[in-house]
C-alpha cells in the first residue's frame, strides 16, 4: 500500500494538483493532516483516493474529526493536526497520545515543517506543506508504503 500524506494546504492547491497528477497510478490513498478541510472536498472532486483527513486550527464550521484512528494493511494509524498537542514546542505530548492508543505511526501537520523521527516502536511525520513551507524548508509532502508488514515512511520535496 502506497500512502500521500499532506497538510497545510491552505487553498492553494496548484502544488497538490501536480504532485497528486504525477502519483496518480502509484498511491491508493491520501491522509490530509488538516488546514484547509475544503481544499479535500475539491480533491475528492477530482481524483479517485479514499481519503482520510482530520481539521485544523484554520478550519472551523466544518463536521470533520480532529483526530482520526485507523488501520491500514495491519499498522495502525492516529492523524490530528497537531496544533492541540503544542507540536510548536515539542513532540512529547502528540507521541505520549500515539503510543497510548497503539499506533504504530503518528502523522500531523501545524508547523509547515517536515519531520520524521521513530518515537520507540512508532513513527511521527509531519509532511511540511505544499503551499507555505517554513523553516527553511522547501515544498514538501509525505509519502508511506507498508511492504511486508513495514513501514517506509519518507519526506518528498516538490522542485
Amino acid at each position: 500500500m502506497k500512502i500521500l500524506v499532506l497538510s497545510d494546504t491552505h487553498r492553494n492547491l496548484e502544488r497538490v494538483y501536480k504532485v497528486l497528477n504525477s502519483l496518480k497510478d502509484e498511491i491508493d490513498c491520501v491522509i490530509h493532516c488538516g488546514d484547509v478541510c475544503d481544499d479535500v472536498e475539491l480533491l475528492k472532486k477530482k481524483y479517485d483516493f479514499k481519503f482520510y483527513n482530520v481539521r485544523g486550527n484554520c478550519d472551523s464550521d466544518v463536521n470533520v474529526p480532529s483526530e482520526l484512528f485507523f488501520e491500514l494493511c495491519g499498522k495502525k494509524f492516529f492523524i490530528t493536526h497537531g496544533d492541540m498537542y503544542g507540536v510548536n514546542w515539542g513532540y512529547d505530548r502528540i507521541c505520549y497520545k500515539g503510543a497510548e492508543v497503539g499506533a504504530d505511526i503518528c502523522i500531523f501537520g501545524h508547523t509547515h515543517i517536515p519531520t520524521i523521527e521513530k518515537y520507540f516502536d512508532m513513527f511521527i511525520l509531519n509532511p511540511g506543506s505544499l503551499a507555505s513551507p517554513r523553516g527553511n524548508s522547501n515544498f514538501s509532502y509525505g509519502f508511506i508504503e507498508i511492504i511486508d508488514n513495514k513501514l517506509d515512511v519518507k519526506i518528498c520535496e516538490l522542485r
